[in-house]
């Protein structure tokens, strides 16, 4: 390979394009919307890094994985050995490079991104992420068998993460998922479309290769305490990584309605439950004619694309702010609208109509306007006066971000912060010793790389408490 110094004009400058499924055929079926570089267009898309001495993209990645690094194996066809060094930060490469904001973390950072489009990080992970699973290669245990006994709770990317890394340091790992199978989050909240089942199911297998056990419909809190798995069960180090899936609603009149209901049930429904397949399977979902979703992040695109493939006539998004405010990464936006969603920006739901017999029969919302930013940063939406009208719908989906779960705090000593999530120290260790928490239980709802991120943070401070050198 060449040692010539690479410059901004000595590199491809523009961004190979990811191949897309056209949206009048993708709206038909649950097939995967991207459809993943070639090879050639991998090679030629990782000759645009320019291998920095001081990477920012390193320092944007959450699990400060070695781009360059993994990058440059690539340039050079050394293919398996960018996936190892892919896999010293992530296990779960294939997934994150499909669902992770790049947009906003390593490619955010990228030398190349001043001056033209930046690196296309995500996609070179993706594709040698799933090169990996095609070829079946496999993670590597780094530690010889401890014996050390390890919960983890929930198999959501903080969960899978932390116990990646704390069985290939040589523990005995248990996995405890409340569903009836792993993947957390992944599984039951991401569609297909974005992010493939059997994707996620070839890494939770290369985990169980590892030695990771996986305890299904275990649902901690119910079936066993905290303090159980450490006294009775012989666990001498817990994790906590159960995400944070309890809905926010309004509060607005209506919302006890049939055809009302959370963007957490209705994917949970299709994604893990195989409703889009009803009555093949046993779970059904009911699809209105009209569906609005009450929301603009990640969450509600993919409640309104479902919502779309399942047969929705007309799908509306409504949010009290405008496009530029919208928490969904650009390209779900993109996707939605190509794919005939329709937008209904600054605008607030007032009340959910009631058709007579119960059920939904449309929405009852006002215009508004945004000031100036508030105490977070974002523009305070304020209502505009006149404004109000009414849109038709028989389905509403809440789509507004999501709570963290109180079982495991109503049935343990743990201490909890004022909003009902996991208290932690820098460490993520909680007020019980031993017992570490990380991820949306302890941020709230946040990203599945940060997520991953936390469950690595507390494997090196469970390593530390065991006394483990750091690898």
């Amino acid at each position: 390979m060449s040692t010539v110094k690479k410059t901004l004009r000595s590199i491809p400058q523009d961004r190979t394009p990811l191949p897309e499924v056209a949206p009048e055929i993708r709206v038909r079926s649950f097939r995967e919307v991207a459809e993943g570089y070639s090879r050639d267009q991998a090679l030629h898309e990782a000759n645009r890094c320019l291998g920095c001495s001081k990477p920012g993209c390193v320092t944007g990645c959450p699990v400060s994985i070695n781009i360059p690094g993994f990058i440059r194996r690539i340039q050079e066809k050394n293919f398996r050995e960018a996936y190892e060094i892919l896999t010293r930060s992530t296990t779960l490469p294939a997934v994150c490079g499909r669902v992770c904001r790049q947009e906003d973390q390593c490619e955010g950072s990228c030398t190349v991104g001043r001056k033209l489009a930046p690196v296309a990080i995500g996609n070179l992970e993706r594709w040698l992420g799933d090169l990996a699973i095609r070829e079946g290669w496999h993670l590597e245990r780094t530690g010889a068998r401890t014996g050390r006994q390890v919960a983890v709770i929930g198999s959501g990317p903080a969960g899978l993460a932390c116990a990646a890394d704390m069985v290939r340091a040589g523990c005995e790992v248990t996995v405890f998922e409340a569903l009836h199978e792993p993947g957390g989050v992944l599984k039951y909240g991401i569609p297909e479309f974005r992010l493939p089942n059997d994707v996620v199911d070839a890494e939770v297998e290369n985990l169980k290769r590892l030695g990771v056990r996986f305890e299904c419909d275990a649902l901690i809190g119910r079936l066993l305490t905290i303090e159980e798995l450490k006294k009775d069960m012989g666990f001498e180090a817990v994790f906590i990584g159960t995400g944070a899936g309890y809905p926010s609603f309004m509060g607005i009149p209506g919302e006890s309605l049939n055809g009302v209901l959370s963007a957490n049930e209705f994917l949970t429904r299709c994604n893990l439950m195989k409703a889009c397949n009803f009555p093949c399977t046993d779970t059904p979902v009911h699809t209105g004619r009209r569906v609005a979703v009450i929301g603009a992040g990640n969450t509600a695109m993919d409640a309104l694309r479902v919502a779309a493939r399942l047969g929705a006539e007309k799908t509306y998004c409504l949010y009290r702010r405008s496009r530029s405010e919208s928490p969904a990464r650009l390209e779900e936006l993109r996707h939605a609208e190509e794919e005939g969603v329709e937008f209904r920006w600054l605008t607030l739901p007032l009340e959910i109509l009631n058709d007579g017999q119960g059920s939904v029969r449309g929405l009852s919302c006002v215009r508004t306007e945004l000031g100036e930013p508030d105490a977070s940063g974002r523009r305070k939406a304020s209502t505009v006066p006149g404004t109000e009208h009414v849109i038709e719908v028989d389905m509403v989906i809440y789509a507004l971000g999501t709570n963290a779960n109180p079982i495991i705090g109503q049935t343990s000593s743990l201490k909890l912060d004022a909003r009902g999530y996991i208290a932690t120290n820098e460490r993520l260790e909680t007020s019980m010793p031993g017992v570490f928490a990380g991820g949306d239980i302890v941020t709230g709802a946040a990203t599945v790389i940060s997520a991953m991120g936390a469950g690595r943070r507390a494997a090196g401070a469970m390593k530390t408490l065991f006394g483990f050198r750091s690898n």
